[in-house]
């Protein structure tokens, strides 16, 4: 290479480098100012109260879904597949930090040749002759790392494996939603058919007592005949409330990794369980505690260090290497000083053209930093949005259920007087048709009602980020394995 060559080069390089580090620092302040405002409090809960999440799974009241909560954490299946992506993240984050460490290898080979006499000799006779040759030997080698480039790709596969395990806790939170969500609706179906079993009798009871009107003359057969129809539709209602509690069922044993069939279900009613109230806390803590947040955040980190690796890659790269082996002929003098072989080496490689190769992987990694950036902003504003519509539903369905109880006690109130008049004998069939039906339906929707208000409060757990602490979770030791986390850089941690 020219000294007009080198000149060129060593000008090139530090021009780069200096718009390469200026254009870090505006990246970093532009990150930080791109990101949406933090509101000071949920507009659905102005209160400032300390958020009470934790432990939502025991706070319903079923002994039974609390077991079904945490048979789950164990046996279910996306949450197993969860715990295995953070081994692999794990794996491959060892497999990347391995660059900042020398290499040393060993060696040893054994080698015999015959060679022949036509080789040696142009006349004959011809001499075959052997040889034998014993060598051991250890080679290392280490790259200089001065431009970061090794460090910044291990440090970006660390924070994607810290942001598995935040993965694992979306698919946790989801999981317990699931189970809890499938076992509501479960007993709510066990609700429906026992309001629909009372609700046949009545019917009976009813047409039982106009057919006995027929008998005397005071009812036409045209008044059976709708009252049959009543009888017919309740019954008519009793299967596929059957069929949701028996596929419900069959959900929450997948859920809990059971085969279907397998898994026994008491159910109960929700008229038995508790409907907790947690508190949102501020906005600010809802940040820390949604794990899909940390997540795109600590994925976010992982690109910046992406993009510091596509930039150094623009850094001459140095090679240090060293052998040194046995060699001899004769196995006996392998430990003799004069077998002893040694070689030192050291290699640059500096990019000169690479056809676009470099700068197209730069400008890719910095688009995938901006996607992620976007996708960051719209985690934060999503989970904004998911709390306050999840306060709103809590509170509104509580209305509606309150409102709700009104509805029925009208109706089972004007059921009574109807009920009262077709003893006496004045009833008018249309008006004991209709309020039976409106009884009838309004106990129906009290039950959807009421399962309404517990689906709310398990969609704000969720929203509130399922109750997990992250710092402190359960499964924050991987399988077991207590030097999981002990492999990032304390910067990292």
């Amino acid at each position: 290479m020219t000294l007009l060559a080198c000149r060129v080069m060593q000008r090139s390089a530090a021009a780069t480098l200096v718009a390469l580090l200026s254009g870090c620092v505006w990246e970093r302040d532009a990150v930080d100012a791109a990101l949406p405002p933090t509101p000071a409090a949920f507009r659905a809960e102005p209160s400032r109260a300390a958020p009470s999440v934790a432990g939502w799974q025991g706070q319903f009241g079923s002994s039974e879904l609390t077991h079904l909560l945490d048979w789950s954490l164990s046996d279910n299946f996306d949450v197993a597949a969860a715990r295995a992506r953070i081994l692999e993240a794990y794996a491959l984050a060892r497999s990347t930090a391995a660059a900042l460490y020398p290499q040393l290898n060993g060696t040893q080979n054994a080698q015999r040749t015959l060679t022949s006499g036509t080789s040696k000799f142009a006349y004959p006779p011809y001499s075959s002759s052997t040889s034998t040759n014993y060598s051991f030997g250890l080679s290392a080698s280490y790259v200089l790392d001065f431009f970061g480039k090794n460090q910044a790709l291990a440090e970006a596969a660390q924070f994607n494996a810290v942001a598995s395990r935040y993965d694992r806790d979306v698919t946790v939170v989801a999981t317990l939603a699931s189970v809890a969500n499938t076992w509501f609706n479960l007993v709510a179906a066990q609700d429906r058919l026992r309001v629909a079993a009372g609700n046949i009798k009545v019917a009976q009871d009813v047409l039982n007592a106009l057919n006995e009107r027929v008998a005397v003359g005071t009812a036409t057969a045209l008044d059976t005949s709708q009252q049959e129809n009543v009888l017919a539709t309740q019954r008519a209602s009793v299967p596929p409330l059957e069929q949701i509690v028996e596929q419900n069922r069959n959900l929450l044993a997948v859920l809990v990794g059971q085969t279907p069939g397998t898994l026994s279900i008491r159910g109960g009613t929700l008229n038995a369980l508790k409907i907790p109230r947690p508190r949102a806390g501020l906005p600010s803590q809802l940040l820390l505690r949604r794990p899909d947040v940390v997540s795109a955040e600590t994925r976010l980190r992982a690109q910046k260090a992406s993009v510091d690796a596509a930039r150094a890659a623009f850094f001459p790269t140095v090679n240090l290497s060293a052998s040194a082996s046995l060699v001899s002929q004769a196995l006996s003098n392998i430990l003799n000083p004069q077998a002893i072989a040694v070689s030192l080496a050291q290699g640059l490689t500096q990019p000169i053209f690479d056809g676009g190769n470099l700068q197209g992987q730069l400008e890719n990694n910095q688009a995938k930093e901006t996607e992620l950036l976007e996708d960051y902003r719209k985690s934060i504003v999503t989970a904004f949005s998911d709390v306050e519509n999840a306060l709103i539903g809590e509170r509104l369905t509580a209305q509606h259920e309150a409102l709700q109880k009104i509805a029925v006690r009208s109706a089972r109130r004007a059921y009574e007087i109807t009920q009262a008049r077709l003893r006496e004998g004045t009833i008018d069939v249309v008006t004991l048709l209709s309020t039976q039906t409106a009884l009838f339906q309004a106990e129906d929707q009290l039950i959807q009602v009421r399962l309404q208000r517990f689906l709310a409060a398990v969609t704000l757990y969720q929203a509130l980020g399922g109750g997990f602490s992250l710092d402190d979770s359960p499964l924050e030791s991987v399988d077991g394995d207590p030097t999981a986390a002990n492999i990032l850089p304390a910067a990292v941690r």
